[in-house]
């Protein structure tokens, strides 16, 4: 099927990682060697370079900001809604113009969250 598809290069180096791989299998099993997957804490290597270079991000909002999945606060009206929009894109666009693009990044998604809520609430 991918056959027509594989050039001559790309070929060379598939047989070149096979034949490295049988050869690693064998140096394993031969010394017992059994592979594990490394288990390292994740550095935001990013957040910092901005706290060195002295960018701050706002402590009340950093566990916010690093949530992988968040629950959306309730809000009393739309316009408490837009409220926090407005908000949270002043400080989108601070985060982008200090070159803070993965916290501007994590706002865009929270922006894009409460847009979509505000228009479910209708």
């Amino acid at each position: 099927m991918y056959a027509d598809v594989i050039t001559g290069s790309m070929r060379v180096t598939i047989d070149e990682t096979e034949r490295r791989r049988k050869l690693q299998q064998e140096y394993n099993r031969q010394h017992g060697i059994v592979p594990e997957t490394i288990i390292s804490a994740v550095k935001d290597t990013m957040q910092q370079h901005l706290k060195a270079s002295g960018y701050k991000i706002a402590d009340d909002h950093l566990g916010e900001l690093l949530q992988a999945a968040e629950d959306l606060p309730s809000y009393g009206s739309i316009k408490e809604l837009e409220k926090e929009i407005k908000k949270l894109e002043k400080r989108m666009l601070e985060a982008a113009k200090e070159l803070a693009f993965e916290e501007a990044a994590l706002l865009r998604d929270r922006i894009k969250k409460l847009r979509m809520l505000e228009i479910e609430i209708g």
